[in-house]
């Protein structure tokens, strides 16, 4: 419901929701064949560090559920990128804001670069007969849970919707694909008259569903189709047992107006931090 008042259990699932399917995408890859992606997990205390050889972006390379209990461990931190070569992005929620951990990656070479904020809605069994009134009504558009040959499509949409080149449109083909039919995930791509326009990622764990991604074609925005994602995404994970549902956005993005509109309520804003020099050049 809007505007319920935020419990620190609650919170804590926030958190905990973006870990569990940050860990499950990464094992995922990491299962493959030969490990192409050549990734990573270690564990340093309650924070879990992930790294990917192929994918140098900030999200495949991020320290996340870091707290001031963690602070002894920020050497070997640095020290486990800095032997792969990579500058780790590091994920702060106010759940575990401290001033020492904040004073400690400053001296540590890294500065406050961002926030990102959490949004989420708590849904009842009954959320969906309103959800089942506002899904699919553009007209033209369907909204459809894809099968593993429909891939590509998603590619195609992830892609250009994200300014990746169309070049990399097998390498998120076959890197989502490994998903298909893995517990808790689901992918769905937007049509208009069959053609792919927008697509969205969810996970679901226990009672917790993550909206994990989602993006349109430039051409298609404005039309209200994510809007149509996030209420095809809750439907779906109300009718799977899920009471909670999670998503993370740019503040006051579209994406972060669309979770509004579709009754996700602001959860927190969490704190990225970024190396400020490369990591060979720290102590």
């Amino acid at each position: 419901m809007q505007g319920k008042v935020l419990e620190v259990s609650t919170a804590e699932r926030l958190e905990r929701s973006e870990i569990e399917y940050m860990i499950d995408r990464m094992k995922a890859m990491e299962e493959r064949p030969g490990n192409p992606m050549g990734i990573e997990i270690q564990y340093f205390g309650e924070a879990v560090a992930f790294y990917s050889r192929e994918m140098p972006w900030p999200q495949f390379n991020t320290v996340k559920g870091i707290s001031s209990a963690e602070e002894s461990y920020l050497p070997e931190i640095m020290m486990f990128y800095r032997s792969r070569d990579r500058n780790p992005q590091i994920e702060i929620t106010p759940l575990r804001a401290e001033p020492t951990l904040f004073r400690s990656l400053t001296a540590h070479g890294f500065f406050q670069s961002s926030f990102h904020a959490t949004l989420y809605t708590e849904c009842k069994k009954e959320t969906n007969s309103s959800l089942e009134k506002k899904t699919n009504d553009i007209e033209n558009i369907q909204i459809v849970e894809i099968s593993s040959h429909q891939f590509d499509d998603y590619a195609t949409v992830h892609c250009l919707g994200t300014g990746l080149p169309i070049s990399g449109i097998p390498h998120i083909a076959d890197n989502n694909r490994i998903l298909h039919g893995r517990k808790g995930w689901k992918y769905y791509v937007a049509y208009d008259n069959n053609e792919p326009v927008g697509a969205a990622i969810a996970y679901m764990q226990g009672n917790t569903a993550s909206l994990t991604f989602a993006t349109t074609l430039p051409a298609y925005r404005n039309r209200g189709i994510q809007t149509l994602l996030i209420e095809r995404r809750m439907r779906d994970a109300v009718q799977e047992g899920c009471n909670l549902i999670v998503g993370q956005a740019s503040y006051l993005s579209s994406s972060f107006r669309n979770m509004q509109r579709a009754g996700l309520q602001l959860g927190y804003t969490r704190s990225t931090w970024s190396s400020l020099t490369p990591l060979s050049g720290l102590m």
